[in-house]
């Protein structure tokens, strides 16, 4: 795209991805509001620009079926006259996906859809469509997220309204496991296998690196705090240096056997060190959904 907007309208149908972009949008330097009601956004689309020092940030605004009062007729209506008084750059961006891979993925996250509490996935998506089918029509940019994943939505929002001198350079932490193969654009890549295994405590196998007890239990390991520093203090020095170069995106991994314990909570803890740095790394757990197995875990000698 040639300019990017202003304000970016980001609405689509439910399960298509629209926390993703928004999220993917925060960390490349937007301002982001999600739901707003329609009353607050007619007065948010009508407010003046604030001056302010150094690069505008550019806002995000999330819109959807379960947004209060959505109308997408009205939504239409304010966002055009926005344009007409030309003061602001104004676009939306509209998220799709087929009904088939919509259907999957509720049933796989068992997630109720929000025009379907009571029914089946497949009516609420359907009722969804023919709602938001005005919005499709006349939203300038759609994207099909049928074929993306999480990670893969949000390399492409990172391509399409990344901009210079805001939120650069585009980092990411990544938690993989081994057993499913490296992932393919890591930059820097981190083994915590050294560290104890929580898949082989019982009480801890079903939880994940997110969960308090399984982050305390590999916390723990007399090995952790020594290394884990050392890996944020060498990160902390060599950002600047791939910044200073130009480089735009940094993609860092963390892996471990099955990507569901160790390297998800270092991935966790490494992303938080960076933001209280200045940094806005984006987080992806690759393998986080993936099925516990033993066989792929090997042994728990020592443990």
């Amino acid at each position: 795209m040639n300019r990017l907007p202003d304000i970016l309208l980001v609405t689509g149908l439910s399960g298509a991805g629209k926390s993703t972009v928004l999220k993917t949008l925060e960390d490349l330097g937007w301002e982001v509001v999600d739901n707003l009601p329609l009353s607050l956004l007619d007065r948010l689309l009508r407010a003046e620009p604030v001056p302010r020092e150094g690069p505008v940030r550019p806002l995000a605004i999330g819109s959807g079926a379960t947004t209060r009062d959505f109308v997408p007729s009205a939504i239409i209506e304010q966002v055009e006259r926005v344009r007409a008084a030309g003061k602001q750059e104004i676009s939306a961006l509209f998220l799709d996906c087929a009904p088939d891979e919509l259907a999957r993925r509720y049933d796989e996250t068992r997630r109720r859809h929000p025009l379907a509490l009571d029914r089946p996935a497949r009516e609420g998506i359907e009722q969804e469509r023919v709602l938001l089918e005005p919005l499709r029509r006349w939203a300038p940019r759609l994207i099909d997220t049928s074929r993306y994943n999480a990670s893969e939505l949000a390399q492409r929002i990172r391509a399409d309204y990344a901009r210079p001198g805001v939120g650069e350079p585009t980092i990411s932490v990544c938690s993989f496991g081994f057993a499913r193969g490296l992932p393919p654009d890591a930059d820097l890549v981190f083994d915590m296998r050294f560290l104890r295994n929580p898949h082989w405590d019982p009480e801890l196998r079903p939880g994940t690196g997110l969960d308090d007890d399984v982050a305390a239990y590999v916390a723990d390991d007399p090995a952790y705090e020594e290394v884990i520093g050392k890996i944020e203090d060498l990160l902390l020095s060599v950002l600047p240096r791939y910044r200073a170069e130009g480089k735009s995106y940094i993609n860092i991994a963390f892996g471990c056997t099955g990507g569901r314990h160790r390297s998800v909570h270092v991935a966790e803890r490494v992303a938080a060190r960076l933001r209280a740095a200045g940094f806005s790394p984006t987080v992806v757990h690759r393998d986080l959904a993936a099925v516990p197995h033993d066989a792929l875990e090997g042994r728990p000698d020592g443990q």
